[in-house]
């Protein structure tokens, strides 16, 4: 399930509160006090069969006495109670329910997951949504509504925050208030054994009273549902999450070095970025995002203005700064002049700002004006220390005024804590100013900021063109692998190693497989020059851990010593080895190159991710690595080398040549397409890849499989791959065959092309606008797409031209109910049959996918959308809502492709 019902959960007309008591000090007693006087508007239903009444209120028996049905009903009974009470509310018509109640996992974990497995197949078939159990509630300040146990409710505002822990919630809450910081809901999760996170993100993404969105995370289910839920929800707004946990040990220690060093959490934090989340570290830094982000949403680069009173804060400003890798704004000479004009002589001369111990309200009103005018500043931080010759409330006070008409972001920062200081930070929390109460974290709040800007840009950023020459020997690689596992491998051998990589276009230098010393010798004479030995055994997987190998070797003779001797030392290391012969390669010298590494392993929640960076034998102590979620392309491959501290080297330094990145970003892709294709891989650890100015060359890797079924999730990749099994060829009227496939990310220049050569009113029936062209942030919308909940199908043609003759798309809600479409086409290719075509493909698919309906908005004018929506067996109706408009919807249960009418549709009037 997703968002069905959650409407019933956040937005109740009426509650019930079962379990509901007047004994003091009890979860019970505190739900009912807060249920019944936060001022909700409707009926609050006790139901307690010991109590006569509760607050005042009529108490009903049992939930069969009730006199009409809840909405929402809030559960505090023993554990053993709540799989029957869910069941008995769901056969009332009760569509949501907070069950508070802890234990079940105190009941040992059989009988524990027993009542948990019992309760959600209790309320299964009444599509009854559950929040919890062991969970603190559910808050909704707009409605009155406070079901839970917390001791304070926040004001009403327009930040979510959605946590796993209880205790999390009550202590934001508590913070938040006299900050005067509302919220427009807070929701505890408890367990989770129905609504998680991403059911709240797709929720909250959505609502209009939410302008950002809190996440305290312990663990995700779901990962696929999470993922495609904080994507769309970040597009959005900003979403902030806290991940506890960031050093929990692993269940069991991987065996090759990327299996080692993907820890959960370097797979969270991949998760997060992939998603365009914002990630904070620890409960200060969450506060201090709250404040930031629940400021006006303005916006802002990273160049940084520091207005002081004391030079010691603007160094300590400026050190922050630094050390979160922010600029300092330079001021231009305009601005130094008039600076100049309304400071004292003694002013600093330059950012930070420092306007001397005496400044008052209307010298810091002077200064901030002129920096809120300055061309380079995108953003203002000021700070204020106690002085006995100035007022530091006057000085806020004029902050407050300045920031009232600022396009910019403002930050400020009183220290202090006498009453001077704390009536500053009131003021700077009435006029929602972010106020913090250090230098560092005022300038860590602007970073979040920051961040946040750059998360966006980076969702919204167009991809290079999709690299040439990367269709992959999958067939031959999965039987390869199949092989392997039919014959009870789970390490393959080099050879099939060395045949899947390079089936996958990867660089290897030339190598022979032999079984014995003679054999070296004669493989070392047909590669010839120096050459590099290698053990193969199935119980070796780090060889030079045991001296199986061996370099630079010079001609037969020394290859037949070298494999002599590196047999007798791996048998002395491990008895146990089944050597099975050698690799003889060629010797790849690259002066000046440098040593990568490259891998995948699955984590437990994420499924499989990707690890780079410096590589070598020490690679897990120069701990030099980052993680990336699959499916990759050029784009993030390269934001994926950015993130390690060997990019820097890879640029080139001193007289060491820059190396071939783009040869490392497309071996990424190569992998992350591998991994794509191949689902038997658990495992895969190319150690080093060796890259200098010319290329990039795999000398050593192991590969571990396993069968696919034994995964642990269903959803093995937990972002959608693309899904190159829906390409097709099509024969259009008098046009001959045509390629119809879905959309790319690299797809976005192509879809440029196709909206110039649709004539303007074409373009207006498509955008209801008069459009010329799109925006970047618009292309990138249309084109990278989350294929787990939405389809684009462009159809191209090299008969008819370079470029793309038509898109079709539908983009459903998270429940698969309904599906918007929407389609565009070359406006000098009508008549060919392409409209159809591309709408019975999209309807095709819809139906695969299990939604329910597609529908579209269609201008009224636009007769051959509507004719060719009707000859579909689309129901045609006015829209209410745009008198412009008709509404097209057609119900997919009976759709049978082009012939498929399913009942004659009524006119559009």
């Amino acid at each position: 399930m997703s968002i069905r019902n959650l409407d019933k959960l956040l937005a109740p007309k009426s509650v019930a509160l079962i379990g509901a008591t007047p004994k003091p000090g009890s979860v019970g007693a505190v739900l009912a006090r807060n249920l019944f006087h936060a001022g909700f508007a409707g009926p609050v239903l006790p139901v307690n069969p010991k109590y006569d009444a509760i607050e005042g209120v009529f108490a009903y028996r049992d939930v069969a006495s009730l006199p009409a049905v809840p909405d929402l009903a809030v559960v505090c009974t023993p554990p053993e109670t709540v799989p029957g009470l869910i069941g008995e509310l769901g056969a009332r018509g009760c569509k949501a329910a907070v069950v508070v109640t802890a234990g079940f996992g105190e009941l040992g974990e059989g009988r524990g997951k027993a009542l948990e497995r019992a309760m959600l197949e209790a309320a299964r078939p009444h599509l009854l949504r559950i929040v919890g159990p062991n969970c603190l509630g559910v808050m909704v300040p707009g409605i009155g509504l406070n079901a839970t146990f917390a001791h304070v409710v926040p004001p009403k505002g327009d930040l979510a925050f959605v946590t796993q822990s209880g205790a999390m919630a009550t202590a934001v809450v508590d913070w938040a208030m006299p900050r005067k910081i509302g919220f427009s809901q807070v929701v505890s999760l408890g367990d989770m054994t129905d609504v998680d996170f991403g059911d709240m993100l797709d929720w909250l993404a959505n609502d209009g009273r939410t302008r950002a969105i809190l996440l305290y995370i312990e663990a995700v289910t779901h990962a696929r549902k999470f993922m495609s839920a904080a994507r769309a929800a970040a597009r959005l707004k900003p979403v902030i999450v806290i991940k506890a946990g960031r050093h929990a040990e692993a269940a069991k220690a991987a065996a090759s070095h990327t299996g080692a060093l993907a820890g959960a959490d370097a797979v969270y934090d991949a998760a997060f970025r992939r998603a365009g989340m914002l990630r904070v570290y620890d409960v200060d830094e969450l506060f201090d995002a709250v404040a930031t982000l629940a400021a006006p949403p303005v916006g802002g680069g990273d160049r940084l203005a520091i207005l002081t009173n004391g030079g010691g804060l603007g160094v300590l400003a400026t050190d922050a700064l630094m050390d979160e890798a922010g600029h300092l704004a330079t001021l231009d000479a305009a601005t130094m002049a008039r600076l100049d004009g309304v400071l004292p002589r003694t002013w600093s001369k330059g950012n930070p700002v420092d306007i001397i111990g005496d400044a008052d309200g209307a010298r810091y009103k002077a200064a901030l004006t002129e920096l809120l005018a300055a061309p380079d500043v995108d953003a203002i931080l000021a700070l204020n220390c106690p002085t006995a010759i100035a007022s530091s409330v006057e000085a806020a006070e004029a902050v407050v005024e300045v920031a009232a008409g600022a396009r910019r972001p403002i930050l400020a920062s009183w220290l202090g804590g006498t009453e001077n200081a704390l009536a500053a930070r009131a003021r700077f929390a009435d006029a929602r100013i972010p106020s913090f109460e250090t230098p560092d974290k005022a300038v860590r709040g602007f970073m979040h900021l920051v961040r946040y800007r750059r998360a966006q840009e980076n969702l919204m950023e167009v991809p290079d063109a999709a690299p040439e020459n990367l269709a992959p020997d999958a067939a031959s690689a999965r039987a390869t692998v199949a092989a392997a596992l039919a014959a009870g491998i789970e390490w393959l051998p080099d050879p099939d190693v060395r045949a899947v990589l390079a089936g996958y276009g990867f660089t290897l230098p030339k190598g022979e497989l032999v079984a014995d010393a003679a054999g070296a010798a004669a493989a070392a004479a047909r590669i010839g020059g120096r050459v590099a030995l290698k053990i193969v055994s199935p119980q070796v997987l780090h060889k030079s851990d045991v001296g199986g190998v061996a370099l630079d070797l010079d001609g037969p003779q020394a290859t037949a010593l070298a494999a002599d001797a590196m047999a007798a030392r791996v048998r002395a290391k491990i008895p146990a080895a089944e050597i099975r012969g050698f690799l003889v390669q060629e010797m790849v010298r690259r002066p000046g190159a440098h040593e990568l590494i490259l891998g995948t392993s699955e984590d437990r929640q994420f499924g499989p991710a990707i690890l780079f960076g410096q590589g070598g034998t020490a690679v897990e102590v120069l701990a030099d690595t980052a993680m990336a979620l699959p499916p990759l392309n050029v784009k993030l491959a390269r934001e994926l080398v950015a993130a390690t501290r060997v990019s820097r080297l890879l640029k080139g330094y001193r007289d060491r040549p820059a190396a071939n990145v783009a040869a490392v970003e497309l071996a990424l892709v190569r992998l992350s397409q591998l991994v794509c294709d191949l689902d038997a891989v658990a495992e895969l650890d190319i150690n080093p890849l060796l890259v200098d100015a010319n290329e990039a060359i795999v000398l050593d890797a192991r590969i571990r499989v396993r069968k696919p079924e034994s995964f642990v999730h269903a959803a093995r990749l937990a972002i959608e791959p693309y899904p190159s099994d829906l390409v097709e060829t099509v024969l259009l009227d008098g046009a001959g065959p045509a390629i119809l496939r879905p959309i790319r990310p690299e797809d976005a220049p192509l879809i440029e092309a196709l909206v110039d050569r649709m004539d303007d009113e074409d373009r207006r029936m498509r955008f209801f606008a008069p459009v010329k062209q799109l925006s970047r942030a618009q292309l990138a919308r249309l084109t990278q797409i989350d294929y787990d909940r939405e389809m684009a199908f462009v159809c191209e043609s090299a008969l008819l031209g370079v470029g793309l003759l038509g898109v079709v798309r539908i983009a459903a809600d998270p429940d698969r109910v309904k599906a918007e479409y929407a389609i565009a086409l070359r406006s000098d290719l009508k008549g060919i049959g392409l409209g159809r075509r591309l709408m019975t493909r999209i309807l095709d698919y819809a139906k695969a996918r299990g939604v329910g309906e597609v529908f579209g908005e269609v201008m009224r004018e636009n007769h051959k959308m509507i004719d060719l929506c009707r000859s579909l067996g689309f129901r045609i109706a006015a829209s209410p809502e745009a008198p412009e408009l008709v509404h097209a919807r057609l119900p997919l249960a009976g759709w049978a492709g082009a012939r498929g009418a399913l009942e004659p549709p009524a006119n559009p009037g």
